[in-house]
């Protein structure tokens, strides 16, 4: 059974937290950010979630007014339990379907090989790296993906 894809709701924000927690440990976001992140839903800020009953997984952007042409992806996750499972593609896809016409950029940590492919896989790039970025011993990798239609 695939997920549904739909737009986080504030009902959802102990499972994002605790979702964050198990895939990011401790650089996951607190309950604070979180709810920060439900503060500022508008057009603007994006969370969406994969949902099978319970969340499985989410990605969250920075979609500014048309005028930029620039969406950041701020986070995606899936639970450990359901990775390589198509989760992660179904959010990039429908996260990508809402940046036509826009540079969508990410940063990744150089060792996640995992997620890496999975933007390589979707047409991001690599434009440059933040050396020594996470924790002054892995680099941040980002990436661009752009899509003219």
């Amino acid at each position: 059974m695939r997920p549904a894809i739909r737009a986080a709701r504030p009902e959802d924000l102990p499972e994002l937290v605790a979702l964050d927690e198990v895939c990011f440990g401790p650089t996951a976001w607190s309950e604070g950010a979180w709810a920060d992140e439900f503060d500022r839903l508008t057009e603007d800020r994006v969370v969406l979630v994969a949902d099978e009953g319970a969340l499985v997984g989410y990605v969250v952007l920075l979609v500014p007014p048309v005028v930029e042409d620039v969406v950041e992806v701020l986070r995606v996750a899936v639970t450990p339990a359901e990775r390589r499972t198509g989760i992660g593609g179904q959010l990039m896809t429908t996260a990508l379907d809402r940046c036509a016409g826009r540079t969508v950029l990410l940063e990744v940590a150089a060792g996640n090989e995992s997620a890496i492919a999975l933007y390589r896989a979707f047409g991001f790039e690599e434009i440059s790296r933040r050396r020594g970025y996470y924790g002054g011993s892995e680099d941040a990798v980002i990436m661009r993906w752009r899509n003219d239609e």
